[in-house]
C-alpha cells in the first residue's frame, strides 16, 4: 500500500522590510565612502589590475592619486586587492604581493622593508557579534619594519605586528605579535625568536 504524505505548506515571507526597520539592511559606511570606492575599483581595473608586474612606481602612481602615502620602492603587484586606497600608509620599500588582500576600512600603516606574502589578508574590520544591529567594527593595523606576513597568514583589526615579526604560513594573529619573533598556528602562536644575522 502507497502512503502519500501530506503537501509540506509553502510559507510566504511577510513584506519586504525597510532599511529603517532591519539594521542588516543599511549601509555600513557612507554614501560618499561608497562612491569613492566604486570610483577605485573602475580605476583599479582600468589602471592596475592588468598593468605589467615591473611597473611598480606605475601602480603607486595610482594609488597615490586615491590618497595612498607611500614611501620610495614599494612593490605592489597588479593582483593585490586594496579596499580603500586614502586609509593605506607604507614606509619605504614595502612589498605587497599578487593575491593580498587589504581590507581597511581603518587606517593600515605598513613599516619600511615589510614583506606582505601571496594571498595573505589584512582584515581591518569585523562584526559586533553581541549586537542584534551587528554593525562593523573597524580597527587600525600596523605591521612594523622588516615584518613578514607569510602567504595566506591573516592580521585581524586592530593588531600591531612589531618589528621584525614573522606571522607563519596561515598563521591567524588575533592579537599582537612581538618584536623579532617568529609565530604560526591559529590562533598564532610563539614558535621562536627572529635570528638577527
Amino acid at each position: 500500500m502507497h502512503v502519500v504524505s501530506p503537501p509540506v505548506p509553502i510559507v510566504i515571507p511577510g513584506p519586504a522590510t525597510t532599511p529603517s526597520e532591519d539594521p542588516y539592511l543599511m549601509p555600513s559606511l557612507s554614501l560618499g565612502n561608497r562612491a569613492a570606492r566604486a570610483l577605485w575599483a573602475v580605476a583599479c581595473l582600468l589602471f592596475v589590475r592588468f598593468s605589467p608586474r615591473p611597473c611598480h612606481a606605475w601602480r603607486a602612481a595610482v594609488l597615490r592619486s586615491f590618497g595612498a602615502r607611500l614611501g620610495p620602492n614599494c612593490h605592489i603587484y597588479p593582483r593585490a586587492r586594496i579596499w580603500a586606497p586614502w586609509n593605506l600608509v607604507c614606509e619605504d620599500a614595502v612589498g605587497i604581493a599578487d593575491g593580498v588582500v587589504v581590507y581597511n576600512p581603518a587606517p593600515m600603516h605598513l613599516g619600511s622593508h615589510c614583506v606582505v606574502s601571496q594571498d595573505a589578508y589584512l582584515c581591518g574590520a569585523t562584526h559586533d557579534i553581541d549586537d542584534p544591529a551587528f554593525p562593523m567594527v573597524s580597527a587600525p593595523i600596523t605591521i612594523g619594519p622588516y615584518a613578514w606576513i607569510c602567504a595566506r597568514a591573516v592580521v585581524c583589526a586592530g593588531v600591531n605586528v612589531g618589528e621584525g615579526a614573522v606571522l607563519g604560513l596561515a598563521g591567524v594573529a588575533t592579537h599582537d605579535l612581538e618584536t623579532w619573533t617568529v609565530y604560526g598556528g591559529v590562533p598564532a602562536r610563539v614558535i621562536r625568536a627572529r635570528k638577527q644575522r
